[in-house]
C-alpha cells in the first residue's frame, strides 16, 4: 500500500510538538475524491488548536490545518463533476466545529461534496488558492453574504475589486506602507497613533459613516466600529483578537440600536460561497495576500507556525508541498 507523509500534534501544549510519520494514503470511496496537497494556508485557528486555546473541542494526535489546495489524483465511482488533473480547494465543515483531521499531509480523501473545483482559467497559485478557503469566504461572506492580517486584506482586495472606497487599520505604520504598495487602499489609519479611529474614518467618508465594517478586535474595537458604521450599516463580526473582557464589554444592544445597523456573526461560510468566491477571483484576475511560503519539512512548519504567532507578517502564511 502506497505511504505519505503526515504531521500530527500528539499533546498540542506548543506548535513546537508537531511529529512527522508515515502512514498509509486512505482509499477511496465511490463518493470520495483523493487529492494531492499542493499548499496549505495557515490561520490563527491552527495556532489556537495547537496551544489548547481554541473553544471547541479537539482531540489529540490530530493532522492540523483546514486550508488547503491541490490536484486531484483519484475519483470514486460515483463522483460527478471532477477529474483527475483538477485544480480544487476544499471547504471548511461548518457542521463540526470540533477539529477533525486536517490538510497537513502529501494526500488527503474528502467527500465530492465538500471539494470546490477551481476554473481552469485561474491564474492564482496554489498558496493564493489556500488562502481565500477561510479567510476568503469569511470577507465574501461578510461583505456579501446573507444567507492587516488575513482576512482584513482579503477583504480589501474584494472589496476594492468590487469597487468600494477602502480604508484598513493596523497598528504599524510599516505594515501600512506594505499594505498601501501591494494592495492600494484608499485609505490607512493607524489605530495605536489615533485610538479614535472612527473619528478619523468619519472625517475620510463623511457624518453618513461607513457603509460596512469587518470587524476583527471584538469586545475592544466593537464600540468604534458602531460610532463609525453608518445608519442602516452591516458590521460583519468574524474575530475576538483583542480577547474577552466581561468588563471592558459596551453596551453593544443599546448602540447597535442607536445606528439601526446591523451587527452579524460571521462564522466563514457555505460552499457555495466558495464555489461563488474562486470565480470572482477568477473573472477579477485577483492576486491574493498570500505573502510567505515554507517547506514541507518539520523545521519548516514549525517555523511558519512561529511567524504567524509573531504576528510580523503581512496576509497569510502558507506552507508548500509542490
Amino acid at each position: 500500500m502506497p505511504t505519505q507523509t503526515v504531521f500530527r500534534f500528539p499533546h498540542r501544549a506548543t506548535f513546537t510538538d508537531l511529529i512527522s510519520h508515515t502512514e498509509p494514503i486512505s482509499p477511496v470511496s465511490k463518493h470520495e475524491l483523493l487529492i494531492r496537497i499542493r499548499a496549505v494556508s495557515l490561520n490563527s485557528r491552527d495556532l489556537q488548536v495547537a496551544t489548547k486555546k481554541y473553544p471547541f473541542p479537539v482531540t489529540n494526535g490530530l493532522i492540523p490545518c483546514s486550508d488547503g489546495a491541490g490536484d486531484i489524483v483519484e475519483v470514486g465511482d460515483a463522483v460527478l463533476g471532477f477529474r483527475k488533473g483538477d485544480r480544487v480547494v476544499i471547504s471548511f465543515d461548518l457542521a463540526n466545529l470540533a477539529y477533525i483531521d486536517g490538510v497537513l499531509a502529501q494526500y488527503v480523501v474528502r467527500p465530492a461534496a465538500s471539494v470546490v473545483r477551481v476554473p481552469p482559467t485561474a491564474r492564482q497559485s496554489y498558496c493564493e488558492l489556500a488562502a481565500l478557503v477561510c479567510t476568503g469566504v469569511t470577507a465574501w461572506n461578510g461583505l456579501f453574504g446573507n444567507c492587516t492580517g488575513g482576512v482584513a486584506l482579503t477583504a480589501l482586495v474584494i472589496g476594492k475589486a468590487a469597487g468600494a472606497t477602502t480604508i484598513i487599520t493596523s497598528s504599524s505604520d510599516e505594515k501600512l506602507e506594505s499594505v498601501k504598495a501591494k494592495f492600494q487602499p484608499d485609505y490607512c489609519i493607524n489605530y495605536k497613533k489615533t485610538p479614535d479611529w472612527a473619528a478619523e474614518a468619519l472625517k475620510i467618508v463623511g457624518e453618513k459613516g461607513v457603509d460596512h465594517i469587518i470587524e476583527i478586535g471584538g469586545v475592544r474595537t466593537i464600540e468604534q466600529s458602531v460610532k463609525a458604521i453608518a445608519y442602516g450599516g452591516v458590521i460583519s463580526v468574524i474575530g475576538y483578537l483583542t480577547g474577552f473582557d466581561p468588563s471592558k464589554m459596551p453596551n453593544v444592544p443599546l448602540l447597535a440600536l442607536g445606528k439601526s445597523c446591523v451587527v452579524r456573526g460571521v462564522l466563514i461560510g457555505p460552499k457555495c460561497m466558495l464555489d461563488d468566491l474562486y470565480t470572482f477571483a477568477d473573472r477579477a484576475g485577483l492576486r491574493l495576500p498570500a505573502e510567505k511560503g515554507f517547506g514541507f519539512t518539520r523545521e519548516d512548519i514549525v517555523a511558519a507556525y512561529e511567524e504567524l504567532d509573531s504576528g510580523r507578517g503581512i496576509g497569510k502564511i502558507c506552507i508548500r508541498l509542490d
